[in-house]
């Protein structure tokens, strides 16, 4: 059943992502008449414009990152081939603590400023949006919205899990009932119900981060297909592969820690691993209609950004970091936590590096 969800609201994900793509190519936003300032319009082939080589540029991208994306989120799958992977292991929550960073530092580092970049464009009108804050207050909204769907799909797996632990404790003829604080019951982490909202819990976050991953990597990808510019998409490819390398370990380490079927785990990988060069080729069949200064892109890739960058945060900083910092596992350990911690500023800060040429 977790499975079978997980699937359509990735599929509803791409859709959704189809159509906002639509909408920035569409003639409203990509005529000749659409009023810009004139400085935004000298701009907007930028100092290097080589169509040719963008174009060789652009495919090279999409085979790397279709690989680097591809290793990422499969090595820790193969934590049966290599031992020291497996979600038991201190070298596990290492690994996990860096790739976390890296996706921390993504959201900050690079989605967040392009959003910023994308909301206060000077080919915007002025009003309203040189006078609010959007990109602040949509990624604010995303993360409190993460949060909520967080809490509600939590909140009933365990009531649902609660339930059937009463029942099957009634069933057996015990005359005490479990315990209840706050109105629901109180689950045993180590019993078949607590071990089983446990799996659910590590599957919800698996799905949610998927969803957001694949948000802002079709976003990426569009933004590089669709440029004709091989100053910007040289160093690009470069920091791309790294972020999808690293971001995608981290996503493979919550996949395996859901512990899906083979089936499921290679759905996810798939679609983890070909979001960003589809976005790629999708800019490349839209880069004679595409504009990336048109008002209706910019307001589209802007807000997403921002939703993806709120999204990406959260799961980072509470889902990933928080939970793994405050689990028994780093908790039992200091020197277990000092590796961690020093894991999460390596990657934070190699991937907050990359933003100098990305």
């Amino acid at each position: 059943m977790v499975s079978s969800h997980s699937l359509t609201h990735l599929l509803v994900v791409l859709c959704f992502l189809c159509f906002l793509c639509f909408l920035c190519v569409h003639p409203s936003a990509a005529a000749g008449n659409d009023t810009a300032p004139a400085a935004c319009v000298a701009t907007s082939l930028g100092k290097c414009h080589d169509k040719a080589a963008s174009l060789r540029l652009k495919l090279i991208a999409i085979v790397t990152i279709l690989v680097a994306s591809f290793l990422g989120v499969c090595l820790p799958l193969f934590s049966r081939s290599v031992p020291v992977l497996r979600p038991d292991r201190d070298f596990f929550f290492v690994v996990k603590a860096f790739a976390s960073g890296v996706i921390l530092a993504t959201g900050y580092m690079h989605v967040l400023p392009d959003s910023f970049e994308n909301l206060t464009s000077p080919c915007l009108p002025e009003d309203p949006w040189a006078k609010f804050p959007f990109t602040a207050f949509i990624a604010m909204l995303s993360a409190v919205f993460t949060l909520m769907v967080d809490s509600l799909m939590l909140s009933f797996h365990s009531r649902k899990a609660a339930g059937a632990a009463i029942a099957d404790h009634e069933s057996q003829g015990h005359g005490v009932a479990p315990h209840v604080h706050g109105g629901m019951p109180q689950l045993d982490v180590e019993s078949k119900a607590g071990k089983k909202a446990t799996l659910l819990r590590n599957r919800i976050i698996a799905q949610v981060l998927e969803m957001g991953i694949i948000v802002h990597s079709v976003v990426i990808g569009l933004s590089m297909g669709a440029s004709n510019n091989p100053c910007t998409i040289r160093p690009l490819v470069a920091a791309l592969c790294f972020h999808q390398f690293f971001e995608g370990m981290g996503l493979g380490g919550c996949i395996l820690q859901a512990e899906y079927g083979t089936k499921m785990k290679s759905i996810l990988a798939f679609f983890f691993s070909t979001t960003t060069p589809f976005g790629i080729a999708l800019g490349i069949g839209l880069s004679n209609v595409y504009r990336d200064n048109s008002p209706t892109a910019l307001i589209v890739v802007g807000v997403l950004n921002a939703s993806s960058a709120g999204l990406l945060n959260y799961m980072a900083l509470v889902d990933l970091l928080a939970a793994d910092f405050m689990g028994p596992k780093l908790q039992g350990s200091v020197r277990l936590q000092m590796w961690a911690f020093l894991a999460v500023l390596l990657g934070a800060g190699g991937m907050s590096l990359m933003a100098k040429w990305a």
